[in-house]
């Protein structure tokens, strides 16, 4: 087999069962990367594994962790670390998106998105760094939102959950672009999956797999260089 630009090469793709995570799971795999994916729900973790083996170049290792709790980011790292020895790419995708006023959002639905777009982010970086650090290089990439640095009504708790990844995604990267750790972050727009609640695919919004390719243009950068951030969205959006 004709080797691929990621041979060798492990990765973690959190929330990597369906949606973007999904296509960028698939992408790795078929550049011959190994890769570790986790989802919350036990179904859907066991089905993508019997779909992704079937057709996966690289290794596939599913797991069932919620990344907003920290033991269990501990428990999945430990299981990486025990499989493939090495860590050298992670794709922080797992998120979660309420979408009311203040006045009617709940302090669980706040806590929940919080937890999961952000400390998630936090206890899986925390957990991978040493791991790159022992392969001498790696990469960060956290998946955003245009919601990052655009807010909207109705979206105060998503809003802040994206313009503070953003803002933990600069500071990491100052933090360890010295260490041979590269830090990007990817600020879709509207993209095409079942994140809103709705099941019908919509062909004016972006595609999961084009949100895989701009994370594998990342990778395939020479290590001298680093893009910060990638803001993406519909070429045409609905009017």
């Amino acid at each position: 087999m004709q080797n691929k630009f990621l041979s060798g090469k492990f990765a973690v793709v959190t929330g990597g069962t369906r949606g973007i995570g999904r296509a960028i799971v698939e992408r790795l795999l078929q550049e011959g990367a190994a890769v570790a994916l986790c989802g919350r729900n036990p179904e859907n973790v066991a089905r993508a594994a019997r779909e992704l083996k079937g057709q996966a170049q690289g290794e596939v290792l599913a797991e069932t962790a919620d990344v907003s709790r920290l033991e269990e980011v501990e428990r999945l790292f430990r299981v990486v670390e025990s499989r493939f020895g090495a860590l050298d790419i992670l794709v922080n995708n797992a998120g979660l998106g309420v979408f009311r006023g203040i006045g009617e959002m709940t302090p669980d639905e706040w806590h929940a998105m919080i937890d999961l777009n952000l400390n998630g982010v936090f206890y899986c970086s925390r957990a991978a760094i040493p791991l790159m650090k022992r392969r001498g290089a790696g990469y960060v990439i956290n998946i955003s939102s245009l919601a990052g640095k655009n807010p909207f009504s109705g979206g105060a708790g998503y809003n802040a959950s994206k313009f503070g990844l953003n803002g933990f995604s600069e500071a990491m990267m100052m933090d360890l672009r010295y260490q041979n750790i590269r830090v990007s972050y990817i600020m879709p727009g509207s993209v095409d999956t079942e994140f809103g609640g709705r099941g019908a695919r919509t062909d004016w919004k972006i595609a999961p797999e084009d949100i895989a390719e701009i994370a594998v243009a990342l990778l395939r950068m020479p290590a001298r260089t680093l893009v910060s951030r990638v803001e993406v969205r519909p070429s045409q959006p609905k009017k």
